[in-house]
């Protein structure tokens, strides 16, 4: 159920249980409000809704229900009440627990957009002490910019925009560095013991209220754009299981025109074993550049000089001509947030001075095999060749508008990523709607229902034209920036281009057009629920809702000649 409420100068839309898009007399003041349970590897649970009701009255709306949130050996129960007035709004949650629940965090979640929000002056209220006058991030913070909250304010177009939070410690994250595009105010500290078990009955309550205020100077986000740029190589991800398979049957693989594989290898696998396949698919398919991805042990008792001269001498043993070395250390596959200890491993300075020595003559770089919030708060050393991060959409919701929505974020993440980068090649990629690793759990989240569900490895959309469309938005927002490779898919399995059965998803398409510009220049690159790409003599389009617009079908795409090189008014080719 999606319903729009208005009162006074202030528009919002109820979606199910959450508020989304708060916006005073057209200004988006709020991204969203939701109270979220999260179990103990961080996937957020579904919840039951029961009695959800909605009355309008002379002075406002109020919408009331309750949600039960199953967790195996228990259940949290809340009951929650949203009433939105002409002045303010206000959200309340009574939570029970059942049976044992353990949970990293319950409770409400606010988040504030990036857009002319990045970079703005906001007053920070805490328990003790004075107000803090302070500005939310331009580049991205990698830890908390602001703890211990009781308030947030700060201004949207001619509104003065006040947050209150009371009954828990609240504290914010920046979360563009996952690809959401916002910054979210949560309650229980990271640096307070997790999981937890949740035991007898609280409250929360956030409060909002605007204000009329003078108009305030715009701001801009951070921005990563070259002078002239032209449109990065395509990559694809494949495993040395997949490279085996690919040989024995690479046409398919080859009418994609991918300039470069990034082939996956795991140090606590069978190495030799993955290298037979990459090498047996350069082979049969000499054409593209082959890109190792090394997921080295780096323990921290072993001198990194051995490990890498067995690597280096078990890659020259196979055959395999690697083009480039992404060197990633295993430890820091999963994630260290705020509290936390890092996990035992060898000094990255001396990793990559290692691995330099042991693959001599070959571009060596790093970075991480899983996203930015890992990149960002274990920067790489300087020297490398190239740095690399992934990138995925469902860390936090999983919903076709928030997958949408990360687009909106990835310019962000890549003018920090650049500044974290120096002088090397920026690669970007892996980059799925479904996740092929979990940094912050024991496993990534299992879909057998085939649903939006966040952290999953197996998403549906992968299947349908919701994945080409997204694909093409993401081509739109990284093309500025003038990234140097790209890595939209993986080959095959639930991430890949092609499905079990051997045939093409829709996202190949779109892969395969973009694949054919690398390289040409960058003339227009459009965003929205419409976006628009003119690389070189093409134009690519893509229709990012579900209702037809500008001759697209829901999640359709097309791509034509540009218009200046056109002869005539022809129709353009759909891949809808």
């Amino acid at each position: 159920m999606t319903r729009t409420l208005s009162c006074g100068p202030a528009r919002l839309v109820l979606e199910g249980d959450r508020l989304r898009h708060l916006h005073l007399d057209g200004v988006e003041a709020i991204r969203g409000l939701s109270f979220l349970v999260r179990d103990r590897d961080w996937g957020t649970v579904a919840p039951h809704i029961c009695d959800l009701r909605l009355s309008n009255g002379p002075d406002g709306s109020r919408i009331a229900w309750t949600a039960r949130y199953d967790m195996g050996t228990g259940a949290v129960h809340a009951a929650l009440t949203v009433d939105l007035t002409p002045g303010g709004l206000t959200a309340r949650a009574v939570i029970g627990a059942r049976g044992q629940v353990w949970t990293n965090r319950t409770g409400f979640t606010l988040l504030h957009p990036i857009t002319g929000v990045a970079g703005a002056p906001v007053t920070v209220d805490h328990a003790d002490g004075p107000p803090e006058q302070a500005r939310f991030p331009t580049l991205i913070a990698p830890w908390q910019p602001f703890m211990d909250i009781t308030g947030l304010t700060h201004q949207a177009g001619g509104w003065r925009v006040a947050c209150r939070f009371d009954g828990a410690i609240f504290e914010m994250e920046d979360q563009r560095q996952w690809g959401d595009a916002s910054f979210k105010t949560y309650n229980r500290p990271l640096a307070r013991p997790w999981p937890y078990r949740l035991e007898g009955e609280t409250s929360q309550t956030v409060t909002i209220r605007w204000s009329p205020a003078a108009p305030m100077a715009p701001v801009t986000g951070p921005e990563a754009r070259v002078a002239h740029p032209r449109f990065p190589q395509t990559a694809l991800a494949l495993t040395g299981a997949d490279a085996a398979h690919l040989a024995r049957a690479p046409q398919d693989l080859a009418a994609i025109g991918a300039q470069r594989l990034l082939c996956h290898l795991d140090a606590a696998g069978d190495v030799a074993r993955d290298l037979a396949g990459f090498a047996a698919l350069q082979a049969a398919l000499p054409g593209p550049a082959c890109d190792l991805e090394l997921l080295a042990l780096c323990d921290p008792g072993v001198d990194p000089q051995e490990e890498f001269a067995r690597h280096a001498a078990a890659l020259a043993a196979s055959g395999l001509a690697a083009a480039t070395v992404l060197v990633h250390a295993r430890p820091d596959r999963q994630s260290t947030p705020p509290g936390s200890d890092w996990p035992p491993c060898a000094p990255l300075a001396q990793v990559h001075a290692a691995a330099r020595a042991a693959f001599a003559g070959l571009p060596v770089g790093g970075g991480v095999a899983g996203f930015f919030p890992e990149l960002n708060r274990k920067p790489p050393p300087p020297g490398l060749a190239v740095v690399t991060h992934g990138l995925c959409p469902i860390v936090h919701a999983a919903d076709d508008l928030s997958v949408v929505e990360v687009l909106e974020a990835v310019p962000h993440i890549l003018a920090s990523a650049r500044a974290l980068a120096g002088d090397a090649d920026y690669w970007l990629g892996p980059s799925t709607i479904a996740m092929r690793h979990n940094p912050y759990g024991s496993r990534t989240i299992p879909n057998p229902g085939r649903g939006r569900v966040c952290m999953t490895d197996d998403d549906p959309r992968q299947d349908t034209k919701f994945a080409a469309a997204w694909a093409c938005g993401l081509a739109a927002a990284i093309a500025p920036p003038g990234l140097s490779v790209w890595t939209p898919a993986e080959v095959l399995g639930p991430r890949g281009l092609f499905a079990a059965d051997g045939c093409p998803r829709p996202v190949a398409g779109v892969v395969a057009a973009l694949a054919a510009l690398a390289g040409a220049p960058v003339h227009d690159a459009r965003g929205g629920d419409l976006v628009r790409l003119h690389l070189g003599g093409r134009v690519l389009r893509a229709n990012l809702t579900p209702l037809a617009q500008a001759g697209l079908a829901p999640w359709g795409w097309d791509q034509d000649d540009a218009p200046d090189l056109q002869a005539g008014a022809g129709r353009p080719t759909s891949w809808a």
